[in-house]
């Protein structure tokens, strides 16, 4: 193994031989999601115009789920929507996404944590209890989908809190706004470390590489909910938001980034497995 990369302890790049004399770039993203490492020699693919056919199976349902989610967000903070919509409604609408997030979050965490525990990309996956919960204690990954489960439960504790009409100022704030920001923070933190996993330098994009699309559209809307996080606060005087614009924007904006990052889960995929064949 040479020329690895990586952020401190962990290692996330690095130029394998193998036994055969071939080279091949492996990279922790697509170790931890069951995707072959990529041949050195190769032409770049036009990944985007690929088709997903030969995506796997949980790369559709991860982003099949996360891609609903992002839409209940994105439909629920348009003013064309929540308008003429009744409040209890909207509220729902926000809840079933937050739901929809923690499922696809829990299937990328248990996708890193069944993860093989040597490179080779044919050993098998861990299964029974150790494929389901487990420590990766060496896996930037591990770290970043765990935290970005975490988020998704406090935005289920909130989005929930927001269904109930009958919480006065104390608890709106204890119960909504507050599991609000910790969700968004957890959010913002395994964005950023799915991001240091894919890029070996902060903002140069590796070439052809879609998960490097995708972690970084990740990372600006979790930037996109901290803004509406902040926006949200409740002013004590009015018992209003403090700025509702940027509450609807930057949730509209952090849920459109990840539509579209679902969106490419499956061309990742299908990408990495064409570029394996070839």
């Amino acid at each position: 193994m040479r020329n690895v990369q990586g952020r401190s302890l962990f290692a996330t790049r690095a130029t394998v031989t193998r036994p055969d004399g071939s080279e091949i770039d492996w990279s922790a993203r697509r170790h931890r999601k069951g995707l072959a490492p990529a041949p050195l020699a190769q032409r770049p693919l036009r990944r985007f115009r690929d088709r997903a056919r030969g995506a796997s199976r949980s790369s559709w349902w991860m982003g099949g789920l996360f891609a609903t989610g992002a839409f209940c967000f994105a439909l629920g903070s348009l003013p064309l929507f929540f308008d003429h919509i009744r409040a209890d409604v909207v509220a729902w609408v926000f809840f079933v996404g937050s739901v929809l997030f923690t499922s696809a979050a829990y299937l990328q965490f248990r996708e890193c944590v069944a993860a093989p525990d040597t490179i080779d990309p044919a050993a098998p996956r861990r299964h029974g209890v150790h494929g389901l919960i487990g420590l990766r204690a060496r896996s930037i990954g591990w770290y970043a989908t765990a935290i970005q489960l975490v988020g998704t439960v406090f935005f289920n504790v909130s989005t929930f809190a927001a269904t109930r009409a009958d919480l006065d100022l104390d608890q709106q704030v204890h119960l909504i706004w507050v599991p609000d920001v910790w969700g968004s923070a957890c959010f913002l933190i395994a964005s950023a470390l799915a991001y240091a996993e894919v890029s070996p330098h902060i903002w140069r994009r590796p070439r052809g590489d879609v998960g490097w699309n995708i972690a970084a559209l990740n990372l600006l809307g979790s930037v996109a909910f901290g803004l509406a996080a902040v926006g949200a606060r409740y002013l004590p005087t009015t018992g209003e938001p403090a700025n509702i614009a940027l509450v609807n924007l930057g949730t509209f904006a952090g849920a459109l980034c990840f539509l579209i990052g679902a969106a490419l889960l499956p061309i990742e995929s299908a990408g990495a497995r064409d570029a394996s064949r070839r």
